[in-house]
């Protein structure tokens, strides 16, 4: 009996339907996996990437000066702005107040979040190579600017292999309206074996994971023959397997037809949010119309799939394109508030939710943006790109709260003090997993690749 892998696939799409996602989930197996250099803090990663470049100046960056100097003109130099001609400084158009016992300075635009500021730790001058949505968005996944590497939930998941059979290790939830910048090449795998790529999920699609249930064509596909038809293709593959005692990839692969039924068990469950509390919904916004609760369910479905096993679940808020993200070029006031308003809820939500049931205590929660904003005006009251400063958050298992590091100069233009990079997030993330960054690497073209490149710090002051 032919076994290639078009036919396989061919019989598993008859005989149960999961097709191409049983077969990439299988091949995410524990062989490549490493032993922990060091005992993890963290098994199981949250990550919220804000798509477009959030402003920092106004959100979660203070800056009294900009009040100052608001509408005045400063000479920041020949390379001021990335798209367009350096208007006068703009403040900030929001309130600021101090939160929490740490005092941490929030715009009124994140008002759910702003409580949950003692469960924060900041870096506050995190800086970026490039102030170009494409690159800046492969560096701020994958370490590179360029395509062809691997993001870190592949990396995580090649060298940690997977938590549960059930469902897959990185899961990729994208904004409703659409993909981000680069599209695909966020999520991909690069030189890794392709499997360890994130498994895109549309939760408000009509069929949010393709191929998981057989065709409604398929009428001879019941449980029965589905049972009857892995079995066959599971003897078929013993034979193979037996007949290459030296190939170990065969015998990886012989578990993957229990693992696919077990996904059609499992998966529809973790997608089913109707079985979450009404006040658990409405804690997250869950019912909230439009893109506001598509975010919202979204980051109640990560925890759903992180308290099920899966690995690495990446949530993006915004798509690629001029608008419906962070890319408030035209107006602060009229295009940052409704963004907030998508996410603030959710993600105090999430923090509160995971601490309620004692996943954070081995999860971690980021908070990340490609690049941040200027402090002068684009047009009338928008903001251009700025590569050299922004603000990201990480919370959870490890993480020493109500701290930060790193500050911006008086205008929030550059990062001037502890300043840090992806690398330097990177690096911590994988060391709070229980990995030395320095150690995880790949031969590629003659190179041993990683994914903090040949930089990166842990950033040992905001952990405990």
């Amino acid at each position: 009996m032919a076994t290639g892998p078009a036919n396989r696939r061919q019989a598993l799409q008859a005989a149960g339907g999961l097709g191409m996602l049983a077969l990439d989930h299988l091949l995410r197996a524990d062989a490549g996996a490493i032993q922990p250099h060091h005992a993890p803090r963290v098994r199981r990663v949250i990550q919220l990437f804000l798509n477009g470049g959030v402003s920092q100046m106004d959100t979660f960056d203070h800056k009294p000066e900009l009040e100052k100097r608001h509408g005045q003109t400063v000479d920041l130099g020949l390379k001021a702005a990335a798209t367009s001609v350096p208007g006068p400084m703009m403040k900030s158009p929001f309130p600021w107040k101090r939160h929490g016992q740490c005092g941490r300075w929030v715009t009124d635009r994140l008002p759910h979040l702003a409580r949950q500021v003692d469960r924060l730790a900041f870096l506050m001058g995190m800086a970026s190579r490039t102030s170009v949505h494409g690159p800046a968005s492969y560096l701020a996944n994958t370490g590179f600017q360029l395509p062809g590497f691997p993001c870190a939930g592949a990396w995580i998941g090649y060298a940690l292999g997977r938590l549960t059979d059930n469902l897959p290790t990185f899961v990729v939830l994208p904004d409703s309206r659409g993909l981000p910048y680069n599209g695909m090449g966020n999520f991909a795998a690069g030189f890794l074996p392709a499997t360890h790529q994130g498994t895109v999920i549309h939760p408000d699609s009509p069929v949010p994971i393709p191929d998981l249930q057989a065709d409604r064509r398929a009428h001879f596909a019941n449980a029965a023959e589905s049972a009857d038809g892995l079995s066959l293709l599971r003897d078929a593959n013993q034979r193979f397997a037996n007949d290459r005692p030296g190939d170990s990839r065969l015998r990886a692969r012989l578990g993957m037809y229990e693992m696919a039924a077990r996904m059609q068990a499992s998966a529809p469950e973790a997608f089913d949010l109707s079985r979450e509390s009404a006040r658990t919904q409405e804690a997250y916004g869950a019912n909230r119309p439009g893109h506001e609760g598509s975010f919202a369910r979204n980051c109640l479905l990560a925890r759903r799939l992180v308290e099920r096993g899966t690995r690495f679940v990446q949530v993006w808020s915004g798509a690629g394109g001029a608008s419906n993200n962070w890319d408030n070029h035209t107006s602060i006031p009229d295009e940052l508030p409704p963004i907030c308003r998508q996410v603030d809820q959710p993600a105090a939500a999430l923090l509160e939710d995971l601490a309620a049931r004692g996943l954070l205590a081995d999860t971690l929660v980021l908070w990340t943006t490609e690049f941040g904003r200027m402090p002068f005006t684009q047009g009338s009251v928008g903001r251009d790109h700025n590569g050299d400063t922004s603000v990201a958050w990480m919370a959870g298992a490890g993480v020493k709260g109500g701290t930060a590091i790193g500050s911006s100069d008086e205008f929030s233009y550059q990062a001037a003090e502890g300043k840090t990079s992806i690398h330097d997030l990177h690096a911590t993330v994988l060391h709070l997993m229980g990995i030395d960054h320095e150690k995880l690497t790949v031969l590629q073209n003659g190179a041993n690749r990683r994914l903090t490149d040949v930089h990166g710090h842990v950033l040992t002051d905001l952990l405990l």
